[in-house]
């Protein structure tokens, strides 16, 4: 008996498919992190261009529009440009720019806090509180009042991210507690005045009278500006990928040098550099890091852009809400504090007003899309510098404040069809 040995037939092998030729007219797109700019001016004209089709205007109308509002300001009258004012300026801005910073975290993604005026408002009141009413150090009424609001800001995230209440019902009502809160525990009186050379009256009342301190700090703002440009572009010609010609690399240095030390010169000619604004530029730099070079800042980006594709990366989507929101609270405190330097005082007053609306206005006129997923917190600062620009410039003339309002209420408009439009170029263009 034998056995008749069979192979299976070989399998055929599928023939490639070849891609179906693209439609006429249409585009292809290319990732613009993959594109190498052309070397000279050409080059930066090009790449202009393309970044304008593409909808990624970045900061330049922000820049563009405060270079607008000084020019007509100081045509308009000469005291805008002054020393004075423009120090003024410098430290009016430290208070809504804190709670600016704060929301800046929230909008990246795509929520809203409508609670910060009030929790500012807590802050001073409960510094107030403990420091002259208790008798409280300084230094430890400072801390648990700044912790006020990261707690605050933590209760607000639980029940977003943990119990799902939309972040806009939760902070509305935060708003009305906290100012509710805040009512009671300044009590009957409703003012409670601080202590003129106490912590936080310096805030905004010390400056660096030498004439080095503003030199030294704009020449350690250059040298770490130059510096993390360069290891940056060495990191990047080590991987292969398109970087920046060194040359751009100086001209970028030579230009923020040229501002920094104008801005050096400014602050001499009046009291010297404020505590305020070193204050502020620490905390721009550190959240700046946080952001960009940070596990932590990437799935904060992550989930403003997908929330569902976050939580399928294996991101803790409530956990980063939820701190994101005690960011939020944190730098609402901080900027309370300042605001209540301002007056040397904490009342009723505190946290009410436009205060929410500016602090919102700020993030969303210095760049930081309604939509979630795009922004900085070098945005803050570009917002409230216009916003207190406005202000002060509006001031001046004596121009009564409902004008001021409509004024403000129109840039912010303009900012945010200026985001919608960017953000529709960007689809068209395959890039959001």
């Amino acid at each position: 008996m034998s056995t008749e040995n069979t192979s299976a037939p070989a399998p055929e092998v599928a023939a490639p498919v070849d891609a179906p030729p693209p439609a006429e007219g249409a585009t292809t797109v290319v990732d613009p992190r993959l594109l190498v700019r052309e070397q000279g001016f050409g080059g930066y004209v090009n790449e202009f261009k393309r970044k304008i089709r593409a909808g990624d205007l970045g900061a330049m109308p922000v820049v563009i529009g405060l270079i607008v509002i000084w020019a007509i300001f100081t045509v308009l009258n000469s005291t805008f440009i002054g020393a004075e004012n423009l120090s003024n300026i410098s430290i009016t801005m430290v208070g809504t720019g804190m709670i600016a910073v704060g929301i800046v975290f929230v909008l990246l993604l795509g929520e809203i806090d409508l609670s910060v005026g009030s929790v500012s408002g807590v802050a001073g009141g409960l510094f107030a509180v403990l420091a002259v009413t208790h008798g409280m150090t300084e230094w430890l009424a400072f801390i648990l009042a700044i912790l006020s609001g990261t707690v605050i800001g933590a209760i607000h995230g639980f029940f977003f991210a943990r119990i799902g209440v939309p972040a806009f019902a939760v902070t509305l009502a935060g708003l009305l507690f906290w100012n509710g809160f805040m009512l009671q525990i300044l009590g009957s009186d409703g003012t409670i005045n601080l202590d003129a050379d106490g912590l936080v009256a310096k805030l905004t009342t010390y400056y660096f009278t030498d004439v080095a301190a503003a030199y030294v700090l704009a020449i350690v703002v250059v040298a770490v500006y130059f510096l993390i440009s360069y290891s940056e572009n060495r990191r990047r010609e080590a991987a292969a990928v398109p970087s920046r010609p060194l040359s751009e690399i100086v001209a970028r240095t030579v230009l923020l040098a040229v501002v920094a030390f104008v801005v050096a010169i400014v602050f001499n000619q009046y009291k010297g550099l404020p505590l305020a604004v070193v204050i502020f530029l620490a905390v721009l730099v550190l959240t700046d890091f946080v952001l960009r070079r940070t596990t932590y800042g990437r799935k904060v980006f992550a989930l403003g852009g997908s929330v569902e594709a976050s939580r399928r990366a294996g991101i803790n989507v409530a956990l980063i809400r939820t701190s994101v929101f005690s960011i939020s609270g944190t730098f609402a405190a901080i900027g309370g504090l300042f605001l209540a330097s301002q007056i040397n005082a904490a009342n009723q007053g505190a946290g009410s007003g436009t205060l929410l609306m500016n602090s919102i206005a700020a993030a969303v006129i210095g760049g930081t899309s309604l939509f979630g997923g795009r922004g900085r917190s070098w945005n803050a600062l570009l917002g409230v510098l216009v916003i207190v620009s406005i202000q002060s410039g509006l001031a001046i003339q004596g121009v009564a404040s409902p004008i001021v309002y409509m004024i403000t209420g129109a840039v912010l408009l303009a900012t945010v069809v200026i985001d919608a439009i960017t953000r529709k170029t960007q689809k068209s263009a395959g890039r959001a």
